[in-house]
């Protein structure tokens, strides 16, 4: 998972790159070392200040728009979440249309959903404060004993919600799976789509790492959860999402 740079820094990071991109780059033999501290007590330097204003009226201005409303707020919660839920069910959907064969189910974390949607006006800047990450879209295929070991830990951590797909969690290890409605079956191969951070191994999910095949989308998951918030829009829809139960937890 690539490092959370706050929407303010990464506007002015992306202004620092456009004001400079028409000059070619010299690595400097050195760097000087210094006591500085970089405080607020620094006045800004005004001829820089000048050659950045345009840039972040830019960067602000694209944050600002606002792309679909929420009706009600989208949190998360252990398991399932109408945050969670909605996120993983536009990611198998939107990479389906972009996908050439069929992907039977996709996750994600709840650590990499960092904030909830919030009621009413959604602002392209909310979801770069809920997927901050660089993260691409991947498709793996995982044999039968792979998927059955990755419920049994989302079984036991309960922050991987799941579409397409439903479990009941009884002594820490998942029962009962059903994928596409249908029940597991341990002897085939099945197609998940997750973020390319979680198919490397992230969030202690290595269990991915064993997939036999792991093929591009096309897509960034940011721009998946956007595209897909647009069409809603665009078809006169609200933000929401399913929370038809997917996780029974027995004591």
């Amino acid at each position: 998972m690539t490092r959370y740079i706050p929407k303010a820094v990464g506007g002015l990071l992306l202004a620092l790159s456009l004001a400079s991109c028409q000059r070619p780059w010299v690595a400097s033999p050195r760097l000087a070392e210094t006591d500085v501290p970089v405080a607020r007590a620094i006045p800004p330097d005004p001829h820089l200040e000048a050659k950045i204003i345009p840039y972040r009226e830019q960067v602000t201005a694209k944050m600002e728009e606002i792309v679909g409303h929420a009706p009600v707020a989208l949190g998360k919660a252990d398991y399932q979440s109408p945050l969670g839920n909605f996120v993983v069910d536009l990611m198998l959907e939107e990479s389906r249309s972009l996908y050439s064969g069929p992907i039977d189910m996709a996750t994600t974390t709840n650590g990499g959903l960092r904030v909830p949607i919030p009621l009413g006006a959604v602002k392209v800047g909310t979801i770069f404060e809920l997927m901050p990450f660089e993260n691409e879209l991947v498709v793996l295929t995982l044999k039968g004993s792979t998927v059955q070991e990755f419920f049994d830990q989302a079984a036991g951590v309960g922050y991987a919600p799941i579409a397409n797909a439903t479990y009941t969690v009884q002594g820490g290890k998942a029962t009962a799976i059903k994928i596409g409605g249908e029940p597991f079956d341990p002897a085939r191969n099945y197609t998940l789509v997750t973020s390319d951070y979680l198919a490397g191994g992230g969030d202690n999910l290595g269990v991915f790492r064993q997939a036999l095949k792991t093929e591009k989308v096309g897509i960034m998951m940011r721009d998946a959860i956007l595209q897909h918030i647009r069409k809603l829009t665009a078809q006169g829809r609200a933000i929401g999402s399913d929370t038809t139960n997917r996780v029974t937890v027995l004591p």
